[in-house]
């Protein structure tokens, strides 16, 4: 059964920047046993509803600005599934999630960019899922939870966002910069209770965990790791599987559940 996963995706630069976070997401592809399709939840798709995309082929979207003209080059033409996402659809239906499909949406920087390392070929169809911000993490683990069945299926569900995501605080001349105090010991406590299996810790992170704020001004790059989490089930496993920063303050920590 697949795992499930929570990759922090960094800056849009990742593909082009020699660090060990590209590195590691470019070898994950390879150690992971190949699915039939992959579910992507990107913190940069933020609606009122859970949608999935439900186009055959995705169009690459370059959200952001102000990057090198090489980077708006990229493009990873990745073909979706709309009959899986109409099932998917179901399956949170069923759990009293009401969910809609968008035939038209293509895939934003948090889906391409670890999608691009992972698996270059563009060759497994992708299906990304919105988050919800203002429901906060306990809906993401219900919402997890209703995708559970997926991993039986050979399913992949990839969780993509940060670790730790306060753009304000970047060290913005490039990946050189000492981690902040407030980074690491938010991140050590979020790694002990994810460890533990501290889940409802997890969901009040923002009130238990130190410098929460300072981490995490706003909840969405830490929203997927909860559906990577309740897709796991409620006995699940959690191991880091890569730890680093870059850019002072952005951590690029990476989990698995099973």
């Amino acid at each position: 059964m697949q795992p499930t996963l929570f990759l922090s995706h960094g800056s849009p630069m990742m593909p082009l920047e020699d660090i060990p976070a590209r590195a590691f997401i470019a070898s994950l592809g390879q150690r992971l046993e190949r699915p039939k399709a992959i579910l992507l939840v990107s913190a940069h798709w933020d609606n009122d509803v859970p949608t999935l995309t439900a186009a055959q082929d995705l169009d690459t979207i370059h959200d952001f600005y102000g990057f090198p003209p090489a980077l708006y080059a990229l493009s990873y033409p990745a073909h979706g599934a709309p009959e899986l996402a109409e099932t998917i659809a179901d399956l949170l239906g069923d759990a009293g999630l009401r969910a809609h499909t968008d035939a038209t949406r293509g895939l934003d920087h948090g889906a391409w960019v670890p999608l691009m390392l992972m698996y270059p070929q563009a060759d497994v169809p992708v299906i990304q899922l919105s988050i919800q911000s203002r429901l906060g993490p306990g809906h993401h683990i219900q919402l997890g939870r209703a995708l559970a069945a997926l991993r039986e299926q050979n399913v992949l569900i990839i969780a993509s966002g940060g670790f730790t995501h306060n753009l304000r605080a970047l060290h913005r001349h490039g990946p050189a910069g000492e981690e902040p105090q407030w980074a690491s010991e938010f991140s050590d406590w979020m790694h002990h209770a994810l460890t533990a299996g501290r889940t409802c810790d997890l969901v009040s992170y923002r009130r238990l965990a130190p410098h929460a704020a300072m981490a995490h001004p706003t909840d969405e790059h830490l929203l997927p790791l909860f559906v990577a989490l309740g897709a796991a089930g409620p006995d699940a496993k959690a191991t880091r599987l890569h730890s680093s920063a870059t850019l002072g303050a952005l951590r690029l920590d990476a989990y698995a559940f099973n």
